[in-house]
């Protein structure tokens, strides 16, 4: 990785000044102003998109809602009349001549429908139609006769199981057969009451379309909306308007089950009359098209501007710097020619000007340096240099471990002369114990060796201790033939005399014990000293797990990253401590990591 990044910042340090101003022109600016201004326009035109599909959805609910509403004020007025018992007796009863049925007529009927109308004014006509051919036909009361049989809506009520039906159909007008025009109605079959059920009587109540008409034209802005009934026929548009006289059928909706994004499709109502009955919007897409236009010749001239502003500024900037950075560069290539130039323009107070300072008064300076006394002090210094290197390879070479033993042996000497036998065995170990440090240089030794190392470093820690320290070995033979990391016990071993047994009042016992379980190599580590506070022993555990933690607990942490490098995640170090009970460090290793000795090599120890 070091040798890449040395590589790419020497390939940076190629590039010469005025490529790097444009490259961090383009990168630093213009890159930028570009990549912002495309999110940012892409976000705002996902926002126009997102608002202009709101309000296509409002302007089709409330499309739908209106029409609804003129509907349902229709039907409500149809089921008001048809509850009417006065209406149906008065239908129901055959009457004497047309004279009796004028009287009834001016007393009754004649006011009774068109009540309803100013108050309800999506309403243009109510009909009432009976079979009962005593009643004279005109205004709101007509006999069913053949030509009513024959009409469109006529059988489009009987061809219907619903009492309520929303019909749509063309009308003849003035007894015209050739010319018709739209008529939507409310048609209700009278027969709520059994008893008067004589005649057969039918309510229909035309609709107004120029009101469905205005709900439709008002949201062309948004929508291009067509009501369209059962048979997926246009009854209503904008485009077909309603007062249209023509001999042609509705026209059929040909893209009634395209479900694309400019398609929406709306219920009118859930009752069973209006089912089938949708309002159709087509999206108007010049009107999302003009508002992303908009914000986009918008965003393009907020980044030319920007350009261009910064442009001029990193240019000004730029040109300064550059200036006078190939000024300073010129004449310190002079300085590399044994030319001495100072430069003479204006510098500046900022931190190149302060240069181009520095660089006058050095290139003064070593003028007066060669001249006079620098030649002189460089070989001074260098005299100086080779005498302390001379100094110091005299000392590194007093340095020899065999003095240290020589000492140990002449000590050794005197105490055997004197019979001092305690400080005898005590010396004798030391002296295995340096010597074995300066001899190991394998990282792996047996398990035998490792005890024979701990076994002496114990006596000495026995001699310090007298009668308040015992240790106690627990060895499993079967564990002796196998290899660990040297000095991966000893560190345990020296933390419990040190910090297990030395503020206790009684005597101090350290176990070491061997075994092999579970295909483990088990190496235990006890004492019975004053132990480890629980939230202390949390600190402990997380430290020594930590290769750059500081300070404390170097033994234990060494153990553990040794052990952890040799057998990577596969050792199992553990630390239990009761407070004022004593410590128990122990490890596992796989057996099937383990090296084994050599029998000849056991046979030779021994």
């Amino acid at each position: 990785m070091d040798k890449r990044k040395f590589r790419f910042g020497n390939i940076v340090n190629d590039i010469p000044l005025n490529y790097k101003f444009f490259l961090i022109y383009i990168v630093g600016v213009l890159l930028p102003i570009m990549v912002i201004n495309l999110v940012f326009l892409g976000r705002i035109t996902d926002l126009i998109k997102s608002r202009e599909q709101q309000n296509l959805e409002i302007s089709l609910e409330r499309a739908r809602k209106d029409i609804h509403d003129y509907i349902e004020g229709g039907v409500a007025v149809s089921y008001t009349l048809s509850a009417d018992k006065n209406l149906y007796e008065m239908l129901d009863r055959p009457y004497k001549d047309s004279i009796e049925f004028y009287n009834t007529f001016d007393e009754q009927l004649r006011d009774r429908m068109n009540s309803y109308i100013p108050v309800n004014n999506q309403i243009e006509r109510i009909s009432v139609f009976t079979d009962n051919q005593t009643v004279v036909s005109g205004g709101n009361y007509q006999v069913i006769n053949q030509k009513v049989r024959a009409s469109e809506w006529y059988k489009q009520m009987r061809a219907s199981k619903n009492q309520i039906v929303v019909s749509a159909y063309r009308m003849s007008e003035n007894n015209n057969a050739v010319s018709t025009t739209p008529t939507m109605s409310i048609i209700e079959q009278m027969d709520n009451y059994s008893t008067e059920n004589n005649y057969e009587k039918l309510l229909r109540i035309d609709l107004d379309l120029s009101k469905i008409y205005d709900v439709i034209v008002r949201e062309k802005d948004y929508l291009r909306l067509y009501l369209v009934n059962e048979q997926s026929q246009i009854v209503m548009s904008a485009d077909s308007g309603y007062q249209r006289v023509t001999e042609e059928p509705y026209p059929l909706f040909e893209h009634i089950n395209d479900r694309g994004p400019d398609v929406h499709i709306k219920a009118v109502g859930t009752a069973n009359y209006l089912k089938g009955w949708r309002i159709i919007g087509i999206t108007q897409g010049e009107r999302i098209t003009q508002a992303i236009l908009d914000i986009r010749l918008y965003a393009a001239f907020m980044a030319t501007t920007i350009t261009l502003l910064t442009s001029g500024f990193i240019y000004i900037m730029l040109r300064s710097y550059n200036y006078r950075v190939k000024r300073l560069s010129r004449h310190m290539q002079k300085v590399s020619n044994e030319k001495f130039e100072l430069i003479g323009i204006d510098e500046g107070r900022d931190e190149i000007g302060g240069l181009i300072r520095n660089f006058n008064m050095m290139t003064t300076r070593i003028n007066s340096l060669i001249n006079d006394v620098y030649k002189l002090e460089i070989q001074s210094k260098n005299l100086e240099m080779e005498r302390v290197r001379a100094e110091l390879n005299f000392l590194q070479s007093q340095m020899n471990p065999h003095f240290l033993f020589n000492t140990l042996n002449a000590i050794l000497v005197v105490c055997t002369k004197n019979n001092y036998s305690d400080v005898t065995d005590i010396i004798k170990s030391l002296s295995k114990l340096l010597r074995r440090l300066l001899s190991w240089k394998e990282d792996l030794v047996s398990l035998q060796e490792e005890m024979t190392f701990i076994e002496m470093y114990l006596k000495i820690e026995k001699f310090r201790f007298r009668d308040k320290f015992e240790y106690e070995f627990e060895i499993d033979e079967q564990s002796l033939q196998y290899k660990i990391p040297k000095l991966s016990m000893q560190p345990l071993v020296e933390n419990s005399c040190k910090h297990g047994l030395q503020k206790i009042g009684g005597v101090g016992i350290i176990k070491v014990k061997t075994a092999v379980e579970d295909n483990r190599l088990q190496i235990t580590v006890s004492d019975n000293g004053k132990g480890i506070e629980a939230e202390r022993l949390k600190e402990l555990l997380a430290a020594i797990a930590d290769e750059d933690s500081p300070g404390t607990n170097i033994g234990l942490r060494n153990v553990y990253r040794r052990l952890e490098l040799n057998y990577a995640d596969q050792v199992r170090f553990e630390i239990n401590s009761t407070p004022d009970e004593g410590t128990v460090v122990t490890f596992g290793i796989p057996l099937r990591l383990l090296e084994k000795i050599n029998p000849l090599e056991g046979e030779g120890k021994r």
